[in-house]
């Protein structure tokens, strides 16, 4: 049976899952990436090193991200949302971090990735890790049982 999340469905989702991917235009063509958040309830929270993701988002702010939870192919169930790229600084970046790690674990990558700056064990420039948020502004979701 293929249905409609409801609402509070489509929140547990958001709030399970541990990798979304966020849809934005890049390029003159659509990019879909994979990033691991944290959700508060109203926004995405993540980081990245500088790259497509950070200068398409920062240029056409308003995206989609999307998560889905597979047990297999006829049991499943997905969210997509869209909402506004935001980048982080002072005391939201900080809560950005604290979200994340709480959200993911200690895990040396996502505990210290900001303030480490090294990724896949190469050092990079302390401005190009980027904290950021997207704030959701719409949800649905789908499912087959």
């Amino acid at each position: 049976m293929l249905g409609e999340l409801k609402p509070h469905d489509v929140e547990d989702l958001l709030t399970r899952a541990n990798v979304g991917r966020i849809g934005c235009y890049a390029a003159g063509r659509v990019y879909v990436v994979p990033v691991s958040y944290a959700y508060d309830g109203e926004s995405i929270y993540a980081h990245s090193a500088d790259g497509l993701k950070i200068r398409s988002m920062r240029a056409f702010p308003r995206v989609c991200f999307q998560v889905d939870h597979f047990v297999n192919l006829a049991n499943w169930s997905s969210v997509i949302a869209w909402g506004t790229y935001e980048e982080l600084g002072g005391a939201l970046e900080e809560r950005a971090s604290s979200l994340l790690v709480s959200r993911l674990g200690p895990l040396r990558a996502i505990a210290t990735a900001m303030r480490d700056t090294r990724v896949h064990g190469v050092a990079l420039e302390a401005s190009r890790m980027t904290a950021f948020r997207i704030r959701l502004k719409e949800k649905t979701g789908r499912f087959e049982r």
